[in-house]
């Protein structure tokens, strides 16, 4: 395609746009919920003046196009025309063809709803290489050459809009359900990043780290990396053995270590997005589930 797009791309950042649109229109409009960063500014003039935000969501973000351009390269700069723009023209749909859904009287409800569809949509683009412009042009440059959760990032700017729109126009339980609703969806939008698939890494450090190697291999068909490492203590050299399991997979592991060496030490610790044999990769080296 034109530019290195993919139509896959193109079409779950489109996907992406219609379900955060979807949120933004029949949870935070209708039930006075504020957003935060570019998004959160759009709601904020329309709250105040009325002022179409599918409209006011492109005028904000063109000079942001131009950072984008710069600082994201060609092909993601593309996607991000593509995401803004897919947003204001479902912000435009939804307003027009608007399901009446106000819960006003269950703003717990509102706020959770709001946050999960923002998330969810706004964790699709991210993960196809898009954005909708504004703050996630920023969170997204903070991602790449930082390493900070493009949630996190966000987080901290929605709390500046947040501020600015409850000065304005929300009340203060307004408020509260808003910033409910913003950590909901950065909880999504990292979830959504790191990978749905969590695995779990298992440091093993045992006298017997041969034995319990290979039963891990011959019973499990796990791979083991072999370290070497060194007790501070006793200055003693020994192997320390590394493996990641699917999440189901762990008390197997924990069985097999222990009846191998029951005084072994394990240390088991979280595994996101886990690419490779085993996971992503069948015996072959080739893709388990294909594009």
């Amino acid at each position: 395609m034109v530019f290195g797009l993919k139509i896959k791309n193109i079409a779950f950042i489109l996907f992406g746009a219609a379900i955060f649109a979807f949120g933004l229109v029949h949870f935070n409009m209708q039930n006075n919920l504020a957003e935060g960063g570019i998004t959160g500014i759009t709601l904020l003039l329309y709250f105040l003046f009325g002022m179409d935000p599918s409209i006011t969501n492109l005028a904000l973000n063109i000079p942001l196009f131009f950072l984008g351009w710069k600082l994201l390269g060609r092909q993601s700069f593309f996607y991000t025309v593509i995401g803004t723009v897919g947003l204001s023209v479902f912000l435009w749909i939804f307003q027009r063809f608007a399901i009446h859904m106000p819960l006003k009287h269950d703003l717990t409800l509102a706020a959770l709803f709001a946050g999960v569809f923002v998330g969810i949509g706004l964790g699709i683009i991210f993960r196809y290489g898009g954005t909708t412009g504004g703050v996630d042009i920023i969170a997204r440059l903070v991602y790449k050459y930082k390493g900070i959760s493009m949630g996190k990032t966000m987080f901290a700017f929605d709390a500046v809009v947040i501020t600015l729109s409850l000065l304005l126009y929300l009340s203060y339980r307004e408020a509260m359900y808003t910033l409910v609703a913003v950590f909901v969806a950065a909880r999504v939008i990292d979830f959504m990043q790191e990978g749905g698939y969590a695995a779990k890494g298992a440091t093993i450090i045992s006298e017997k780290s041969e034995q319990i190697a290979q039963k891990i291999l011959t019973e499990m068909e796990r791979g083991v990396t072999v370290l070497k490492g060194r007790g501070s203590y006793t200055n003693r050299e020994r192997d320390v053995l590394y493996c990641v399991v699917a999440k189901n997979e762990l008390p197997r592991l924990k069985n097999v270590i222990t009846s191998v060496d029951p005084h072994a030490f394990v240390a088991v610790t979280d595994v996101h997005d886990v690419l490779g044999e085993g996971f992503t990769l069948d015996e072959n080296k080739q893709p388990i589930h294909p594009e």
